[in-house]
């Protein structure tokens, strides 16, 4: 080689290799997961504050006038009484009817939603049913005549009949009408009853 010199060759140029980053292991939280999980923490916080719902309360019933509310210088006192009749229950009555000035017994009784039957041979001079009862298909249940169902033809029997009762004042007593339900009349503070007695029970109405 001219010059004499020992020719050295070049080393070839060695790029430097860097470590390669590794997936995260399972269930590592990465820079990326922290905003989220942060985020439903937050949320998860402010429910366990709030506060926790209120049911609805039920809307009241409507009020039912009974006849101790009643007002002696506007009202009359209607109570219907099935006693021991087996559709008592459907027909029982107490309430007041206004009335400022004498009413007639049976418009105080239309306004309190009683309904009366009369009889065939006396029409409505008599109380034969009230509010269907007592039934036209069944035995009112008299242990003097077991069988005896009211057909409304003539005058009730002795013994399963409808009873009109009046009282002068609220702490007064109960007395039998004096006339029939056609012609009775109620001045304000009076009170009326329909008792129906079934073998002579009950005899009359409770104070």
């Amino acid at each position: 080689m001219p010059g004499g010199g020992r020719r050295h060759e070049a080393s070839p140029s060695v790029t430097p290799t860097l470590p390669r980053r590794r997936p995260p292991y399972p269930g590592a939280v990465t820079s990326r997961i922290l905003p989220t999980l942060a985020a439903a923490a937050l949320a998860l916080a402010l429910t366990a504050c709030a506060p926790e719902a209120t049911p609805a309360e039920p809307s009241p019933s409507p009020s039912i006038t009974f006849a101790a509310d009643c007002t002696p210088e506007s009202d009359v006192t209607v109570i219907v009484d099935g006693g021991d009749l087996a559709g008592a229950d459907e027909v029982a009555t107490d309430t007041c009817v206004a009335a400022d000035e004498p009413i007639a017994a049976l418009d105080a009784l239309a306004q309190a939603g009683v309904e009366l039957e009369g009889s065939e041979e006396y029409g409505d001079a008599i109380v034969c049913r009230v509010d269907g009862q007592p039934s036209a298909d069944e035995p009112v249940g008299s242990s003097e005549d077991p069988a005896y169902v009211e057909t409304c033809e003539s005058m009730p029997a002795g013994f399963a009949y409808w009873g009109l009762w009046v009282k002068s004042s609220p702490d007064g007593e109960w007395g039998f009408a004096q006339e029939g339900i056609e012609t009775l009349t109620l001045a304000p503070g009076e009170s009326l009853q329909l008792l129906f007695s079934l073998d002579g029970a009950p005899a009359a109405p409770a104070a």
